[in-house]
């Protein structure tokens, strides 16, 4: 009996050691992705700093921006003030328990918000009260999808208000432009949603571009596409070509940095594309601002980081 009750403490002791590890690893994940921009981000808004020409306020902009990350880092704070929407996507394999993990990212959340790695950011939608450390209905989210790995992996996006407010979605045929359910008409909204935004969203920002899908669905599988590398290739040909289609001719509006002017108004355009009914057709735009803060983790068994996916 004595030796039981020894291995039954053994047990329950591993236990608590696993979730301090996921806490910490969570947490950790949360610092990252808040106050270091990824390598792939950080590459592109470099090359726009050389594009933009000498003494203009394109250039002062985006050095402005430079500075900003650089200084994100070495502080070890957020590059924005506003954190944004807390967005966690967990893939698990068979079996997983999703409400323990789920209380394990809520007090890490709580945890950040208290260092400051995120600012107190969640307010009531009724009340306007904002009385919780981003703890609330539908705050953070988060999204478990099943995967035929053996372990963990875990990706976080924090999406500002501001570019969330110059987000859009178009249902096709839009007539104001003479936009078909075609690829062609696909271009004109895409194109007449960052003539819209003028350099509203905290830009030059990156495009997550859902086609199909119903109104939810489209909208989340634009989001989707801001999960993939800044230098990846679509590999649908059609659609590569669009995405790089629509960066050239965006850069070439001269809306620019913030809505300065310049050769900068898009880092990036990402598409993809979801089926629909057939009496529907949205095209569903994602902006996110050239705080790209997406992050992500592969926890090894003892829930510790494996390694940095970004």
């Amino acid at each position: 009996m004595a030796k039981k009750k020894v291995a039954k403490k053994v047990a329950k002791k591993k236990s608590i050691n696993t979730e301090k590890v996921l806490f910490d690893s969570i947490l950790e994940l949360v610092r990252i992705t808040s106050t270091v921009i990824p390598d792939d981000v950080q590459k592109v808004i470099l090359e726009a700093l050389e594009r933009e020409e000498e003494k203009t306020t394109a250039e002062y902009a985006m050095n402005i921006i430079k500075a900003n990350i650089k200084l994100a880092k070495m502080k070890s704070q957020p590059i924005c003030q506003d954190t944004g929407t807390i967005i966690f996507k967990i893939y698990h394999p068979p079996g997983f328990h999703q409400a323990k993990f789920k209380k394990v990212i809520e007090k890490a959340v709580v945890k950040a918000t208290e260092l400051g790695y995120l600012r107190q950011n969640s307010v009531n939608s009724l009340t306007g009260k904002n009385d919780t450390m981003n703890i609330g209905l539908g705050h953070p989210q988060l999204n478990f999808i099943e995967h035929s790995k053996k372990g963990i992996d875990i990706k976080l996006m924090l999406k500002g208000g501001g570019c969330e407010n110059v987000g859009a979605q178009y249902a096709m045929p839009y007539t104001p432009l003479d936009a078909g359910r075609d690829l062609a008409g696909v271009r004109k909204v895409i194109l007449d949603a960052i003539v819209k935004a003028q350099g509203r969203g905290c830009g030059p920002g990156t495009l997550g571009i859902a086609i199909g899908g119903d109104r939810a669905s489209g909208y989340a599988h634009a989001k989707e596409q801001l999960l993939r590398m800044m230098d990846d290739t679509n590999p649908i040909k059609e659609l590569s070509d669009l995405e790089q289609d629509i960066v050239t001719t965006a850069n070439k509006l001269g809306i620019g940095p913030m809505g300065f002017g310049g050769k900068t108004t898009l880092l990036g355009c990402k598409i993809g594309h979801i089926n629909r009914l057939p009496a529907s057709y949205y095209v569903s735009i994602s902006y996110m601002c050239w705080a790209f803060r997406r992050q992500g983790v592969s926890l090894k068994k003892d829930n510790s980081i494996n390694k940095w996916l970004y």
